[in-house]
């Protein structure tokens, strides 16, 4: 068990010190959730196996009174298998594929037009050490040997094009708080590391001021004491639509209703009266 209520995390920093790594992002709010004191093992993309004592190339990993668990997800089951006695982060084996459900689609509707409008920020922003290798790795991904700078080029056509493709996620918070109800859960801690993610490279805003996710984000970036809020963090609020481009999002109700609600008839309503 948890000595002293201490887990040992490793993180993965950018120069500022601010977590990029949406894993991370979310094993943080899930030992917050849970009631944990963290103790930070900081550090960049090179040297993660030497932290760990070559355990692993990647993070984020946590030590538990000497127990090493690796991988976000595998962190998060084992949390609630070892404390059941704590705030549960997952209710039952069909939350668990719903949140893989939600974690895929964001990743592909959000982070990966993201990635490529924020690339360069990405290497620019990472510790001097680390540059070299998240170059390398970064422009192996594209094809045709792209650099980090001619992948983010253009980016001031492609972000207006993000916003809309959100508004499923928009909908589904309509009429709640959390993902998880009154109370969130590691639904919501997997879908806020995907924003997380983002306002850590964003040198330029990828939503409008007025979009209605903000609500749910600034509820999200200000839990467990602003665990969401370190100064290295930009905005993600404040893009600047040009004529031409598309609406952010559905405005004044329209679109709202995913299916028509069945209403009864207007014989059904003079008989209810």
């Amino acid at each position: 068990m948890a000595k002293d209520n201490r887990i040992t995390l490793y993180d993965l920093q950018l120069a500022s010190g601010c977590t990029i790594s949406p894993f991370v992002w979310r094993t943080k709010y899930a030992l917050a959730h849970k009631g944990f004191d963290v103790d930070i093992v900081p550090g960049g993309f090179t040297g993660i196996a030497e932290r760990t004592g070559g355990r692993s190339e990647r993070v984020p990993v946590i030590v538990d009174d000497g127990e090493w668990v690796l991988d976000s997800w595998k962190i998060a089951e084992y949390l609630d298998e070892r404390y059941p006695d704590r705030p549960m982060l997952f209710e039952g084996p069909s939350m668990k594929q719903l949140t893989k459900f939600l974690d895929a689609w964001l990743w592909q509707t959000a982070i990966g037009p993201w990635f490529r409008c924020y690339i360069q920020d990405y290497h620019d922003l990472s510790l001097p050490q680390d540059q070299t290798y998240v170059r390398h790795s970064r422009e192996t991904m594209f094809l045709g040997g792209k650099t980090l700078e001619e992948v983010q080029a253009g980016r001031e056509d492609r972000l207006p094009l993000v916003p809309p493709t959100l508004e499923p996620f928009r909908k589904l918070l309509r009429d709640t708080p959390w993902l998880g109800g009154d109370a969130p859960n590691f639904a919501d801690y997997t879908a806020l590391a995907v924003f997380l993610w983002t306002a850590s490279v964003a040198t330029t805003p990828p939503l409008t001021e007025d979009d209605p996710l903000r609500g749910w984000l600034d509820r999200g970036f200000d839990l467990y004491a602003g665990l969401g809020r370190h100064p290295g963090m930009h905005s993600l609020f404040g893009l600047r639509l040009r004529e031409g481009d598309p609406e952010p999002f559905a405005r004044d109700g329209a679109g709202i209703e995913v299916a028509p609600v069945n209403r009864g008839t207007a014989r059904s309503a003079e008989m209810a009266d």
